[in-house]
């Protein structure tokens, strides 16, 4: 096998690993433990075992690892999971901001330009949080 495709077969076990643990993580903690996979349930008891000896950080990477080395051998991947340089979360202070704004739509109003932007990220927000409280509200239902 090429090592671009155990490039491939890495980057996208590492993609799955992260989000099937802060998935695990989640449903754990809403109370599903018993409904995930006996895998996950393994991983999880591994993981709150650690905190005991721990950071949650040093915790989670190390779960997050143990899962991504059985998906990479899972998909396909020869030898050990190469070690790939984890997705870090941006914070406040961290974050790198883009030197251009947003382009000019034509035909646009300067105040009505001024306003749209914000209505839009705020609707979208909104949104968003509206649609996960209908989700946990549906599983809570669903699981009484």
């Amino acid at each position: 096998m090429s090592p671009s495709s155990n490039t491939s077969i890495a980057k996208r076990a590492r993609t799955k690993a992260e989000a099937d643990f802060a998935t695990w993580l989640m449903m754990a903690k809403l109370g599903g433990f018993d409904d995930l996979p006996s895998n996950a349930q393994i991983f999880l008891t591994n993981y709150r075992t650690r905190l005991e000896t721990m950071s949650e950080a040093e915790s989670t990477a190390l779960a997050v690892r143990e899962v991504y080395s059985a998906y990479y051998s899972e998909m396909g991947g020869v030898g050990a999971a190469p070690e790939l340089k984890a997705r870090t979360p941006t914070t406040g202070d961290k974050r790198v901001r883009s030197q251009r704004g947003p382009k000019p739509q034509p035909g646009l109003s300067a105040s009505h330009h001024s306003t749209r932007p914000m209505i839009g990220k705020s609707l979208t927000a909104l949104l968003i949080f509206a649609s996960m409280v209908a989700l946990i509200v549906a599983y809570r239902f669903l699981t009484q």
